[in-house]
């Protein structure tokens, strides 16, 4: 079986992708293939999930442990994957798809304690829709900063906003983490 070849497929459905997400191993199946470079074998799978699972390095995963998870990567989650076409995998390699890149927007990570991006970006336009207002009836002061000066300063504001959300989703992307969320 050639696992590299590429194909056309149909856009997964959203509760067809919710339930795939639903489970930590294939949540971690796919972390760890993505770092992997988008291949692995499936007892290196068994081996890095059990240890994640357990919370221990892999040197001390027990034989049981990674049994445990070998059987069920093998028996059911690899299977549901292939199934939904986001990964191929024959008897002992695993490989993502061109489709698994499809389940990144449904895997983005926001920080423990912070907003999300869209409730930033909310604030920041009442803020900006205020100081333009308050420019518009002369109660911000425009003889320090021209009318023109404000509207730059507005811009200048959203756009380090925007490169900030930019480096910090890269930050936080599934495959730069060390151990799956």
């Amino acid at each position: 079986m050639s696992l590299s070849r590429q194909r056309k497929y149909d856009a997964p459905e959203k509760d067809q992708i919710y339930h795939l997400l639903s489970n930590h191993r294939r949540r971690y199946v796919l972390h760890y293939c993505k770092r992997a470079n988008g291949s692995a074998t499936l007892s290196e799978l068994a081996e890095q999930v059990a240890a994640w699972e357990h919370e221990k390095p892999i040197e001390e995963v027990t034989s049981a442990e990674r049994k445990r998870v070998y059987t069920s990567l093998q028996q059911t989650h690899l299977d549901r994957m292939a199934e939904a076409e986001i990964i191929e995998y024959d008897s002992n390699e695993v490989e993502l798809t061109d489709k698994s890149r499809e389940l990144d927007v449904y895997l983005d990570i926001v920080p423990a304690g912070s907003i999300s991006w869209g409730i930033y970006y909310v604030g920041l336009s009442v803020l900006a829709a205020i100081v333009l207002f308050g420019v518009w009836v002369d109660f911000v002061p425009t003889e320090t900063v021209p009318t023109l000066g404000w509207g730059a300063i507005v811009l200048a504001v959203f756009f380090a906003s925007s490169i900030a959300q930019v480096l910090q989703n890269r930050r936080y992307r599934l495959d730069r983490l060390e151990k799956p969320p």
